[in-house]
């Protein structure tokens, strides 16, 4: 009976999105709404009594709201998503270091041969015969043994790395949306406070702009820091597009270098 793959990565994903939810609402609702409450009151007061007072602008005031909630939200558990992939690709990287197919300087690789060198990769554990340097080299060892053709396996194994990156690549489409879900998030912010600055605007007519400008705040306070977190995670995003390319590079060259360029027809 075949043992079915549990998707572990999908479920970390899933965790990772309700822990960030818990975690997030929770220091939301113990520390930033009640602090954003007590230094609007504080600055009502102070502009009642000062009409030339100047009104700070509190971080806690600048996060309060619930468009600004979300953003952080998606933010944690991208970083998360992150985390998980960098992970697996530093233990890929590591594979690098080892001597996987042990060919001395001079020492030619004949098609009879394979057979041996393959088993040493297959003795690797199984998650490690998943990473893309042991399937690599087991196709090009495989691929001489049935071709004899030096040219084959290069193209081969160029395939193999070309489609790892392509999957690889492709992998980031949630961080991707992810990316551009903040932004959204936020401009659906900037939509809600103009809306109700607008529903106001009877009563700035009448010279109270209290409301008016509070309305105006959440639609400037979402936009700003949703636009900051973009920027802070497109750019971690572009990081681990390069480390995955790397590591697919790498990997070729570490085959051409360790096994292919050692090949020896007949």
């Amino acid at each position: 009976m075949k043992k079915k793959n549990i998707p572990v990565e999908f479920v970390f994903q899933l965790f990772a999105l309700i822990i960030a939810i818990i975690v997030v609402h929770a220091f939301y609702v113990s520390v930033v709404r009640p602090n954003a409450v007590e230094v609007i009151e504080e600055q009502n007061m102070m502009a009642a009594a000062d009409p030339d007072y100047v009104r700070d602008r509190s971080i806690w005031v600048l996060i309060k709201d619930w468009e600004q909630e979300a953003c952080f939200i998606l933010m944690f558990w991208a970083l998360a998503i992150m985390g998980y992939k960098s992970v697996r690709l530093s233990g890929e990287r590591r594979l690098l270091e080892v001597d996987l197919v042990p060919v001395a300087e001079g020492m030619r690789i004949l098609p009879e041969d394979t057979r041996e060198f393959a088993r040493q990769v297959q003795a690797l554990p199984e998650d490690r015969q998943q990473m893309l340097l042991p399937r690599a080299l087991l196709n090009a060892l495989r691929r001489f043994s049935s071709t004899r053709n030096i040219q084959d396996v290069a193209t081969s194994t160029h395939t193999i790395c070309e489609s790892e990156a392509e999957r690889l690549d492709s992998e980031l489409s949630m961080i991707r949306y992810i990316s551009w879900a903040i932004p959204s998030i936020g401009f659906i912010g900037t939509v809600r406070g103009i809306g109700e600055a607008l529903a106001q605007a009877d009563k700035a007519v009448q010279g109270d702009i209290a409301g008016v400008t509070q309305s105006l705040g959440v639609a400037f306070n979402s936009t700003f820091i949703a636009l900051l977190i973009s920027i802070f995670l497109m750019f971690l995003v572009h990081q681990l597009q390069l480390m995955q390319e790397r590591l697919v590079f790498d990997s070729e060259s570490y085959c051409d270098d360790k096994v292919i360029r050692h090949m020896k027809a007949d």
